[in-house]
């Protein structure tokens, strides 16, 4: 049987895009330090992992993530992106050492199914046409309860298919930048008709690189940790809970050296001689993934140079920042001594 994480971590991670690999550099790795991520022991897997839950309703996301850190016995447990406490669907959880990842998470698309009810009856044709003036960039005022500051903003809707109609209710699925809020959607849709409107649920099925496909309900958290505590299967849990790289995959990606790793953790920037592998199309300002050569995330780093300028590089600064999210020890201090030079 595939699990979960083989089907989101290709085999050949992390050199499974069109990489760039710089042919002076030695790509092996010592099977000593580190490991693959699928390969991380389970206490390891739950302070550095994220969890694709199906949001239940009638709880807060503040509450879901209170909730998963009580039974797993890790904290902190952060979220990407607040649901309604009646809305339902993915809502991408990340687990103690992982959680800096949410932040990147919220700024993703979101894709939602909604049900509105009209507040009259509207011909399909006139419904679609409204639709179709929705697409696009938008305007939208947060509504009163928001946890923004109500100030009117712009938004943009990528996609809003009309599913189906049963009297005054509608279904239909959007997909749309973040923050924006189909509710007020619903509002504003219903005014253009001349009708009004309303949601009547809602749920989201993507949340940036996270699918309902790969979700799992809060029982199933339940379930895998209690197997794996009373009889040391972790087959389930694995399926559960899943390693923080498949946070970054929606990131470009700088593989580093054995040798930079360890130097990196203690609060160094990257250099070229460290790069062993880069995305070609990266630019300077972008947030990417700095990984090992077994597909460990290191941390999310700003880089300062461009993947054309990497490529002829042979010495200076590639990162500007770095937010480390490895351990340190998990590699060795190579900056110390002999191996200065290399780092």
């Amino acid at each position: 049987m595939v699990s979960i994480v083989d089907k989101l971590l290709p085999s050949e991670y992390p050199f499974d895009r069109e990489t760039i690999v710089r042919k002076t550099l030695n790509v092996e790795t010592n099977p000593e330090w580190g490991c693959n991520p699928r390969r991380r022991p389970i206490p390891d897997l739950l302070r550095f992992g994220i969890i694709i839950l199906d949001k239940p309703p009638n709880m807060t996301s503040h509450e879901v993530a209170a909730w998963v850190s009580k039974i797993l016995e890790v904290e902190p447990v952060g979220h990407g992106g607040t649901l309604d406490p009646k809305v339902t669907g993915v809502l991408p959880l990340a687990l103690g050492k992982a959680t800096p990842l949410g932040s990147l998470w919220l700024k993703s698309d979101k894709e939602y199914i909604c049900v509105m009810r009209l507040h009259g009856d509207v011909p399909e044709d006139k419904l679609l046409k409204v639709f179709k003036e929705f697409t696009g960039e938008i305007y939208q005022r947060p509504p009163l309860r928001s946890a923004v500051k109500r100030r009117t903003r712009r938004r943009r809707i990528y996609e809003l298919e009309f599913l189906e109609k049963d009297g005054r209710d509608v279904l239909f699925r959007v997909r749309c930048q973040a923050g924006t809020y189909i509710r007020k959607l619903c509002v504003d849709i219903g005014d253009a008709l001349g009708v009004g409107a309303h949601m009547i649920d809602l749920r989201r099925v993507r949340s940036g690189f996270f699918s309902e496909e790969y979700a799992v309900i809060m029982q199933q958290v339940v379930d895998a940790y209690l197997i794996w505590k009373e009889t040391g299967d972790d087959s389930e849990l694995r399926n559960v809970v899943l390693p923080a790289e498949i946070g970054a995959l929606h990131l470009k990606r700088i593989i580093v050296s054995d040798k930079a790793v360890g130097a990196i953790t203690y609060g160094a920037q990257l250099y070229a001689p460290g790069v062993v592998a880069f995305d070609y199309n990266i630019v300077a300002g972008d947030t990417v993934a700095l990984l090992t050569v077994k597909g460990e995330l290191i941390g999310i780093a700003v880089v300062d140079v461009s993947g054309e300028d990497l490529s002829v590089m042979s010495r200076g600064q590639v990162t500007k920042k770095i937010r480390v999210l490895m351990p340190r020890d998990v590699y060795p201090p190579f900056w110390k001594g002999e191996f200065k030079k290399a780092v």
